[in-house]
């Protein structure tokens, strides 16, 4: 029997779970065996998880060494060795430093990691993704950020929301009757699709561009004609560079950038104003007061809506997590090869 083990998050302002209650029983029915370990912090509380082994938080570690750990943000950055077969975003597979750290433990322990990035169909399309709710929550982030620099201050902390309505009235009764001109930059994937929507809740008109746009490799003064710019790109090498060092000086409406794809370590990232993430405590980093320039970057924005991502996202990965008996074929196998290329390029 496959045993697979629904860990607690360990980083703060996570409140997301991969699996939910009836994804769980779906799981059970199939015959697999499903371990939860508390987590008070989890948007869906324990009692909400029937017929299932409950166990405390941390102690996937001392599971038998076949179990499946499953889990979405990173573990802890320490230098245990890692025995098990780990579901989770790695972070590991773009040049990110702590991606070297986390492939080394994986060789130091000779487990697995199968990234939730690289579960792809045939047709390499990813089976599960937060995209949608990344791009809904970045843009709230963003809109909020340029709210507060309307009245010289910069943005509050940000927090977790019951659900998209009530994070539309926080964002609404930040804003006066004058609305931002945003553009949007990967317009029509998921994530673009999700900062659009939210947008349009608000009144907000937005420019929509996509690979058609971006072609020519830049520049791009268009975006400096806008007050907001949402990057909704997953850089790789063929991604223009969207916002040089020499934004900050140039003459712009520009006055807020919503890094929603927040990848700043990837040296292939179109932003090259800043290199590292923000946090909820302090949404915005401060790249030029005259004239102000603001970057929000928040690497789990999906977690500002815990609930409705983790349905999503559980209703989306729930087949694949159902094929998990086969695991040496199928999206698993596709991503165990992807694996297997990073720990030889590692050695």
């Amino acid at each position: 029997m496959t045993s697979i083990w629904i860990r607690a998050e360990q980083r703060s302002n996570e409140q997301r779970v991969g699996v939910t209650p009836d994804g769980v029983d779906s799981l059970i029915s199939a015959g697999f065996n499903v371990i939860i370990e508390r987590d008070p912090s989890r948007a869906i509380p324990i009692q909400q998880f029937k017929n299932i082994k409950i166990v405390d938080a941390g102690t996937w570690q001392n599971a038998p060494s076949d179990t499946i750990i499953f889990g979405l943000k990173e573990l802890p950055n320490d230098n245990t060795p890692l025995k098990h077969r780990h579901i989770m975003f790695g972070h590991a597979y773009k040049g990110q430093p702590n991606g070297q750290k986390l492939l080394s433990r994986f060789a130091a322990g000779g487990g697995t990691l199968y990234d939730l990035e690289y579960l792809t169909d045939e047709t390499d399309r990813r089976v599960a993704a937060f995209g949608y709710w990344a791009g809904f929550a970045g843009a709230a982030v963003a809109i909020k950020s340029w709210s507060a620099i309307q009245l010289g201050e910069r943005c509050s902390a940000m927090q977790p929301f019951t659900n998209a309505n009530s994070l539309e009235a926080d964002i609404l009764a930040s804003l006066s009757q004058t609305r931002p001109r945003v553009i949007v930059v990967g317009a029509y994937g998921r994530v673009g699709t999700g900062a659009i929507d939210f947008c349009n809740r608000l009144n907000i008109t937005t420019t929509k561009w996509d690979i058609s746009e971006t072609a020519h490799g830049g520049p791009f003064p268009e975006i400096y004609e806008h007050e907001i710019f949402l990057n909704c790109v997953l850089a790789d090498k063929a991604t223009p560079v969207f916002i040089p060092k020499s934004t900050i000086n140039a003459k712009r409406k520009l006055t807020v950038i919503g890094d929603i794809a927040c990848d700043p370590t990837n040296s292939y990232s179109p932003i090259k104003v800043y290199s590292s993430e923000t946090t909820w405590e302090q949404p915005t980093q401060r790249i030029s007061d005259d004239p102000v320039l603001d970057v929000t970057a928040i690497d789990n924005l999906p977690s500002i809506l815990p609930r409705e991502s983790s349905e999503d996202f559980s209703s989306q990965l729930l087949p694949s997590l159902l094929s998990l008996g086969n695991i040496e074929g199928g999206v698993w196998k596709r991503a165990k090869l992807v694996f297997d290329q990073k720990i030889n390029e590692l050695i």
